[in-house]
């Protein structure tokens, strides 16, 4: 495992955790939902978002072997049958509103075991929620060549005419039922937005009308693929032809390896609504030249070129020195896309060469560095009231609609709160505006403490500011509680006469601070003070309203003080 480990962080990966999917059950539902899961062993690794060709194990274990020097990289070919014999894939002008690319590709006497089948299904789940952005740029489907037969026609019709029987379901669905069908599948229903408001769905028939697809939704149940099968046809259709190639590339090159002819795929045509015919897949190699001195220079090496071509090769980009040794020739395969500039070059050459073999040197650049004004005032800070019997709390930034807004009675609206696009959860929905709630939920969480509980924090809060580059500004306030028996009004009261003392900020109104009696929905009426300083409102101190004291489900008396500590910088 540990050897393992550090190949993986040699090679740019991360083995995240040894695990089996009883640990994992018992983790997330409990010891019992867990009996009877599998104790084998799995190997959770994190591969980088944009290397595709390692999300199966076939990639992964090629990408490994390779680093390694045990084999040589493999060479993709793509075989032409002869006129007339290939498989055609006809896409019709109806296309266009919908989903108007389709690219497809053959896999021929391809050898499936139960391992190689799961990991070939994986594989396409995995790029579909990656790449593929959740089905919404690219649907891949893979069916029995065997039981369908060709030329193939991708066009658009209305849900009502479209009917057949879905994959794993015993009878036929027009299009219109399968929505419904589907409304409830916990998997499937996340994709049915993508075309359910279109006049016309997508959908793919062979030459005698059996329905192999309807993408982005659901495949056919005539033309499934088991393990058993051995010829699959593969297409992916989408809203970006690049990706659509990608995604091609991607899945055979992987799996051509259990072809009868080992790395080698049969193309398919595809014909446009123009009548243009494209053969796919492309299986582009492309080579790129990049300078050895770049490369050092860049990572802070001085290898030979002959040694990074080497490095480089081992990273499955095969490369030779050409010139007269001043520049490197690098084949970038069908399987690395995300090569784009010549700095993914470099970087994978500095990988090759290990990150922890770079020598540490000592920037030639003489600075002298300096900790941020805020930041140095707000440690000053902590530090002091720690002293005056405060207790430091540290809470999320994020947090639910209701902490900010209904529970200290006032609205959404008008709170300026930046919300998170679909959160994972109500908890987290929108950035604070205030710290109050994180405190007051901390208290919550303490009630067996024993009283009274005193608490300050010193943290951001973000605002929508429409005048600001990126439309939010984070402000630095400060916050403090005090919950016992009684309000303790005189004690939130006093600490903020040694905050002002601090700052050297004396109690006038001229160049000092006030407080004035004011109105704050969280706070009890005429217990409520608004505090100025530098000749603006900082913030507000008061006994909390009973009302907010319950939402938070706390039951004794609370005080409170949050100020915004810019001003003072």
């Amino acid at each position: 495992d540990e050897e393992f480990d550090e190949l993986c962080f040699e090679f740019g990966l991360e083995l995240d955790e040894i695990t089996s999917e009883k640990d994992i059950i018992s983790k997330e539902k409990g010891e019992e939902k867990a009996k009877g899961a599998s104790d084998t062993v799995l190997y959770k690794i994190d591969v980088p978002a944009n290397r595709y060709d390692l999300l199966c194990l076939e990639g992964l274990v090629r990408g490994l072997q390779v680093f390694k020097e045990r084999i040589s990289l493999p060479r993709y070919e793509k075989i032409i049958p002869a006129q007339g014999e290939g498989q055609k894939l006809i896409i019709t002008a109806e296309t266009v509103q919908v989903r108007p690319h389709a690219v497809a590709a053959v896999l021929r006497n391809i050898t499936f075991t139960k391992d190689r089948y799961d990991s070939f299904i994986d594989l396409q789940e995995k790029l579909h929620q990656n790449i593929c952005r959740r089905r919404a740029l690219v649907a891949i489907g893979t069916h029995d060549l065997d039981t369908i037969s060709g030329p193939f026609t991708y066009t658009a019709k209305a849900p009502s005419e479209i009917k057949f029987k879905p994959l794993n379901q015993s009878q036929e669905y027009t299009a219109s039922q399968m929505m419904d069908l589907y409304r409830t599948d916990s998997h499937l229903r996340h994709y049915l937005h993508l075309i359910e408001n279109k006049p016309l769905y997508p959908v793919i028939y062979d030459s005698n009308g059996v329905v192999l697809s309807m993408p982005p939704i659901i495949n056919g149940d005539h033309s499934k693929i088991s393990v058993n099968t051995r010829n699959v046809f593969i297409e992916c259709t989408g809203t970006d032809i690049t990706k659509a190639k990608i995604v091609l590339d991607t899945i055979v090159t992987m799996f051509s390896e259990y072809c009868e002819k080992p790395f080698s795929v049969e193309a398919a045509e595809v014909v446009y609504p123009n009548g243009k015919t494209h053969i796919y897949p492309e299986l582009a190699y492309r080579t790129e030249k990049v300078k050895p001195e770049l490369i050092n220079k860049k990572i802070g090496i001085s290898e030979t070129p002959s040694s990074l071509a080497k490095l480089l090769t081992r990273m499955c980009l095969k490369s030779h020195v050409t010139g007269n040794g001043n520049s490197l020739e690098v084949e970038i395969p069908p399987t690395r896309a995300d090569i784009i500039h010549a700095c993914d070059i470099v970087e994978d050459a500095a990988i090759a060469y290990g990150y922890n073999n770079i020598q540490m040197t000592t920037p030639k650049t003489y600075t002298i560095a300096n900790q941020l004004p805020l930041n140095k005032l707000t440690e000053l800070l902590r530090l002091d009231l720690a002293a005056a019997g405060f207790t430091e709390a540290l809470t999320f930034a994020l947090c639910s609609q209701e902490d900010i807004a209904d529970k200290l009675g006032t609205d959404i609206s008008a709170t300026k709160a930046v919300r998170i696009a679909n959160p994972k959860t109500a908890e987290f929905q929108v950035a604070r505006t205030t710290l109050l709630p994180g405190l007051l939920k901390t208290i919550a969480a303490n009630r067996k403490m024993p009283l009274p509980l005193k608490l300050f924090e010193i943290s951001d809060i973000v605002v929508k500011d429409p005048n600001t580059d990126v439309g939010a500004r984070n402000y630095r306030h400060f916050c403090a509680v005090y919950y016992n028996k009684s309000p303790g009004f005189e004690i939130i009261h006093g600490l903020l006469d040694r905050v002002m003392q601090l700052l050297e900020i004396p109690p006038n109104e001229e160049n000092g601070y006030t407080i004035k009696a004011a109105e704050g929905s969280a706070f009890f009426p005429g217990r409520c003070a608004e505090i100025f300083a530098k000749g603006q409102s900082i913030g507000k101190l008061g006994v909390l309203h009973p009302d907010v004291i319950t939402k938070f489900e706390l039951t004794m008396p609370c005080s409170a003080l949050e100020i915004n500590i810019e001003p003072f910088v």
